[in-house]
C-alpha cells in the first residue's frame, strides 16, 4: 500500500479553530516533482502526459477509449454532438443535478426534458423517464450522483425499448461500480469530472470514456479543432471538419497521473471514512440517509444526509468552522431554466425539491480522522 501522507490530528483542528474543510485535495511531492518536470520540459499543451493520464483512466476504468477534456462540461457537450444530437431535438435529464448537465444540451440546440429524482437515492427516476418520452427524445443523460452508481439494467431496457443513447453524467463517480463493472464502462458515453472537489483532480478538468471506436475519433478531431489523419496531404493531417479546443494541458494532465497511482489508496479510505459516518450517524433522531442502488459500489465522492431545517443547520455548522455545503440544485426553481421555451418539465418534482431542500453534504477527504468525524457529527447532533 502506497503511503499518502500523515493526516493531521483532530486536536490540532479545533485547537486553532481553524476551518474543517469540506474537501482536501490529495498532493504530494511526486506530483509537485511531475509537474516541474512538464514545466522543465517546455511542452506545456496537451501531449504525451495527456496521453499517459488518458491511459491510465482507460486501463482503470476498463473501457476501449477515455478522452481527456478541458471539463466534464465541455466532454458532455461534444458526446451530444458526437451521436448527432442538435436543434429538434429531445434529452431528458433529472431535475436535481449541477446546471451543467441541462446546460449542454442547451448549448447544442436541444430541448431539455426534465424529470424527478428518486428520494431515497437521488438518482433518476427510471419511471418517469418512460413517461417523458416522446418521438422526438433521443438521449438521456443520467447523473451518477455523489458517486452512487446508476441502474444501468433498468436504463439499458429503456435504450433498447425506445432506442435511446445514454451519456451518464459521471462528473462524480470515478471509483463506482455496478456488479463488478467500473462506471465509465457501463453508459454508452461517461463523462468524468476532474474538479477540486472530485478525489482525483487536475484543477480544471474532464475525462471521457467510450466503447464506441466511430465516437470516439469523431471526438478526438473535434476536439482538436477537426484535425484528422489524411494520407493524401503532404503532412499527413488535414483539418477535415469545423471543430474547436478543448484540450487538457500536460501541466494539469500531470497532477491527475502521479493521483492516478493512488487511487485504490484513496478510494478505500474514503469508504472507511463513510462507514465510520454511518455508525456515527445511525441514531441521530431525524436524520436520514441516502440508499446505494443495490448491487452497486458508492465512491462516495459526497457524503450526503437528509435533515429538516437545513439552512438553520448548515449556518450553524458553518459558524463552528465546519464546512458543509448542499447536496446540489432543483433546476426548475433557477431562472435559467424556469422560463426557458425550450425547456419541458414533467411532473411536480418532488423528489428534486425535497434533496435540494433537505441534502446536507459533510466533510470528507483522505486526512480526515476518526476524531474530526466524531467532532463533525457531535456538532450536528448538538444543533438538531
Amino acid at each position: 500500500m502506497k503511503d499518502i501522507g500523515h493526516p493531521m490530528k483532530a486536536s490540532e483542528v479545533h485547537e486553532n479553530r481553524e476551518p474543517i474543510p469540506l474537501i482536501r485535495p490529495f498532493m504530494n511531492d511526486a506530483i509537485k516533482e511531475k509537474v516541474c518536470e512538464v514545466l522543465d520540459s517546455g511542452y506545456l499543451t496537451e501531449g504525451a502526459v495527456t496521453k499517459e493520464f488518458e491511459s491510465a483512466i482507460r486501463d482503470y476504468v476498463g473501457c476501449k477509449h477515455a478522452i481527456a477534456f478541458s471539463s466534464c462540461t465541455t466532454g458532455l457537450e461534444v458526446a451530444l454532438r458526437a451521436v448527432g444530437i442538435g436543434p429538434g431535438d429531445e434529452v431528458i435529464v433529472p431535475d436535481y443535478t449541477y446546471p451543467a448537465t441541462a446546460d449542454v444540451v442547451r448549448i447544442v440546440g436541444a430541448k431539455v426534458v426534465l424529470v424527478d429524482i428518486s428520494k431515497e437515492t437521488m438518482l433518476i427516476d427510471y419511471e418517469q423517464i418512460e413517461k417523458a418520452i416522446t418521438p422526438k427524445t433521443r438521449a438521456v443523460i443520467p447523473v451518477s450522483i455523489f458517486g452512487n452508481p446508476l441502474d444501468y439494467e433498468r436504463l439499458n431496457r429503456l435504450k433498447s425499448e425506445y432506442g435511446l443513447v445514454i451519456i451518464e453524467d459521471a462528473a462524480c463517480s470515478l471509483g463506482a461500480a455496478y456488479k463488478g463493472t467500473k462506471v465509465g464502462n457501463l453508459a454508452d458515453i461517461s463523462v468524468f469530472s476532474l474538479h477540486p472537489r472530485k478525489f482525483i483532480t487536475t484543477g480544471e478538468g474532464g475525462i471521457l470514456t467510450t466503447n464506441n471506436s466511430a465516437w470516439a475519433d469523431w471526438i478526438l478531431s473535434y476536439k482538436h479543432f477537426g484535425l484528422k489523419p489524411d494520407p493524401t496531404s503532404r503532412f499527413g493531417t488535414s483539418f477535415q471538419m469545423i471543430g474547436t479546443n478543448y484540450k487538457l494541458s500536460d501541466v494539469l494532465a500531470a497532477i491527475g497521473l502521479v493521483q492516478m497511482n493512488f487511487i485504490d489508496v484513496l478510494l478505500k479510505r474514503r469508504l472507511e471514512l463513510a462507514e465510520n459516518y454511518l455508525a456515527l450517524l445511525n441514531e441521530i433522531p431525524g436524520l436520514i440517509l441516502p440508499c446505494t442502488t443495490p448491487g452497486g459500489v458508492h465512491s462516495r465522492q459526497s457524503f450526503c444526509v437528509f435533515l429538516d431545517k437545513r439552512d438553520h443547520v448548515m449556518k450553524i455548522m458553518r459558524e463552528s468552522n465546519i464546512e458543509v455545503q448542499i447536496g446540489t440544485y432543483s433546476l426548475h426553481l433557477q431562472p435559467a431554466f424556469s422560463g426557458e421555451k425550450q425547456v419541458r418539465i414533467c411532473g411536480k418534482l418532488k423528489g428534486s425539491k425535497y434533496a435540494f431542500n433537505n441534502c446536507l453534504t459533510l466533510p470528507l477527504y483522505h486526512d480526515l480522522t476518526s476524531e474530526t468525524q466524531r467532532y463533525i457529527v457531535d456538532q450536528l447532533r448538538r444543533i438538531i
